[in-house]
């Protein structure tokens, strides 16, 4: 037997309706928790690089302090050397580490950056950091500056 129009246009069943609803929750609801998963992670993010752009106009200044204090051979004692200390163990605890020196290693393009070559004494030194012009820094996992280095080659 063939089913008449009547049949196949048929009001949908109160199961039909519960499950077009339950599968509009569903939806809904995973929409939902995406979008908190999301605006989560953006906060987090937001909170961890909130400075960065403030930090990074304050290397200029460290690095003037760290060459004063150079030039002029201060002690641990002097105003220079306290306000050195203060500021880099502030920028510390937002998070701002120092690219750890790295003469006599390989360079790593990660960290470094090369401004010069010279040439290399011996095989044994060829391709490793020579001298560190400038220091780099990272901010969490994000290079804020990278090293200046002189390789040899």
């Amino acid at each position: 037997m063939k089913k008449s129009k009547a049949t196949k246009n048929k009001k949908p069943t109160l199961k039909d309706q519960l499950h077009i609803e339950k599968d509009k929750y569903l939806r809904l609801f995973a929409e939902f928790d995406n979008f908190r998963k999301r605006t989560a992670k953006e906060r987090i993010d937001l909170f961890t690089t909130a400075g960065q752009d403030i930090i990074t106009g304050l290397l200029p200044i460290l690095d003037d302090l760290e060459r004063a204090i150079k030039a002029n051979n201060y002690t641990e004692d002097h105003g220079v050397v306290l306000i050195y200390n203060k500021l880099k163990s502030e920028l510390d605890k937002r998070g701002l580490k120092e690219i750890e020196d790295a003469v006599g290693k390989k360079i790593d393009t990660d960290y470094h950056e090369v401004i010069s070559k010279i040439p290399a004494e011996n095989k044994k030194s060829k391709g490793k950091i020579v001298d560190v012009i400038e220091k780099g820094y990272v901010l969490g996992e994000k290079v804020l500056r990278f090293a200046k280095v002189v390789v040899s080659n």
